[in-house]
């Protein structure tokens, strides 16, 4: 924490010219006449820990029954654009904000309250695209008037014209494309419908364009869900002609690294989670992986609840992926076809709809108090992306199988095992036989999976634990069993 409060201090001194006034207004000129004190400095905002109270966006009245977050942040034409958030498109009050390097922030004349959490750089016509604006490298700001009452959650990269169009997709599930030129939108099809969506709310979150295809993310998700008596979360994918499902869990997250084959094949990385885990699903040069990772909360546990869990280039080509109340480092290559190297930063509560970098600084957007505790507002956070380190010790728990059934030598999916003090393994069956548990380890991470221990598990009590020693840890550990039976591994990790 020290170095977090020296961080502040400094950056108060130097990023923002604050000068000792009491000095300057003694000091003296070549004469050694006194020199009054500037008066036509700027006030300083006020700050703290990185927190601006005037930075803050909030929803004006008391018909204002929503919530108020700050869905989208991009760094464009010297300033910082936020795009404010209300739930169902209900309240009044927020919009576009631009802030400015002397740190103040204005609502944008061409602001729509609405709910907006699409932001993306379309180079080829030198704009950014945040919520239904576009905006130039000027700054000038123009608006897509067909879109600006729906909400709005991804704007992509075009399959067959991405000089002159955009995708974007709706929370709802529509998906259109616009031209960037005359911003005429143009609506393709409805994914509720392309994806097989019934009997739930469509939610979908992100999207991205990659290897030749549209991915995007539905995170449908409640108690029904959790029972197993539906899947209407989605994973999917389009070529530009047909719809394919990847998987029925929700799905929060699809993001990439759009640098080329040099760096993996442009991978393509999508998080989401069943009740046991969080998963974490990867395009690698056109092959989907599966990878499990813990959940730091079940506080994220509800479709609604998931503003947004962003996986971001945080600095040059390096992710940060937030998901279920965990940071991770998240390097953004797949060489040979795998995934190695991620690891937790941190464990949080913060619910952090985007971040970025912009002028030397790591920010972070929030969606903080709803109306039922008071006027909906949230602010932002600036501060050092290594910061993040001191916000709570990695720890979580998750597993492959909760009750699960499971075939006689079937293998569980890999579960992150890196980056975490103390590790338990709890094994359960519901079995009248006896049932070996194998544990495997790849601590490499390149998929060389060595076998580490067995666990024998009796009928009679059908559970085991095993604590692995202190210090041991590898990429990935994987579970296996030699009868059928309806199987659970579960691992604590704190």
């Amino acid at each position: 924490m020290k170095s977090r409060t020296l961080f502040h201090h400094i950056f108060l001194l130097a990023v923002w010219g604050i000068t000792f006034d009491n000095v300057a207004a003694r000091s003296e000129n070549a004469a050694g006449r006194m020199l009054p004190a500037d008066t036509s400095r700027k006030e300083v905002p006020i700050q703290v820990n990185g927190v601006f109270p005037k930075m803050t966006v909030m929803t004006d009245g008391v018909g204002s029954d929503s919530e108020a977050g700050i869905g989208a942040l991009i760094p464009w034409a010297n300033k910082l654009w936020a795009i404010g958030y209300v739930s169902h498109i209900k309240g009044k009050g927020l919009g576009l904000y631009e802030i400015s390097e002397d740190m103040t922030m204005r609502r944008h004349p061409a602001s729509v309250t609405g709910t907006f959490a699409n932001r993306m750089v379309h180079w080829p016509s030198g704009q950014a695209f945040i919520g239904p604006h576009a905006i130039d490298a000027d700054g000038n700001v123009r608006t897509i008037e067909a879109l600006k009452g729906y909400r709005l959650t991804a704007t992509i990269r075009h399959l067959a014209d991405p000089k002159n169009k955009v995708y974007l997709v709706g929370m709802e599930g529509r998906l259109w494309e616009a031209d960037v030129h005359t911003l005429e939108a143009k609506l393709l099809c409805n994914l509720v419908k392309e994806l097989e969506i019934k009997n739930a709310k469509a939610h979908f979150k992100g999207a991205y364009t990659g290897q030749g295809r549209v991915v995007v993310a539905n995170n449908s998700y409640d108690e029904k869900e959790f029972l197993g008596q539906r899947d209407a979360g989605r994973l999917a994918e389009w070529d530009g002609k047909n719809w394919t499902i990847i998987e029925r869990n929700p799905f929060v997250e699809v993001h990439g690294n759009a640098s080329g084959s040099s760096y993996g094949g442009n991978t393509i990385f999508a998080t989401g989670w069943t009740k046991s885990c969080v998963v974490l699903r990867v395009l690698a040069r056109g092959k989907w992986l599966r990878y499990l990772l813990p959940k730091a909360s079940h506080s994220w546990d509800h479709a609604w609840n998931t503003e947004w869990m962003r996986i971001r280039h945080a600095q040059t080509e390096r992710f940060v992926m937030d998901i279920h109340g965990m940071f991770y480092d998240l390097p953004p290559f797949a060489y040979g076809g795998k995934v190695w190297g991620i690891r937790p930063i941190c464990s949080h509560l913060r619910v952090v709809p985007d971040f970025c970098y912009w002028r030397g600084l790591f920010v972070m957007a929030g969606d903080q108090i709803d109306h039922d505790q008071g006027q909906p507002q949230s602010g932002l956070w600036f501060g050092n992306i290594d910061d993040l380190w001191a916000m709570g010790k990695p720890a979580g728990w998750g597993g492959p199988w909760w009750q699960t059934p499971v075939e006689a030598g079937e293998v569980s999916d890999p579960f992150l095992m890196t980056g975490f003090d103390k590790k338990v393994l709890h094994v359960a069956h519901e079995s009248d036989e006896l049932v070996t548990f194998t544990i495997e380890v790849d601590f490499l991470g390149n998929g060389m999976w060595k076998e580490y221990k067995k666990l024998v598990v009796h009928p009679n009590t059908g559970y085991a634990h095993y604590e692995f020693p202190d210090g041991f840890s590898a990429h990935w550990v994987r579970v296996s069993v030699d009868m059928s039976c309806s199987a659970t591994a579960y691992f604590m990790y704190n």
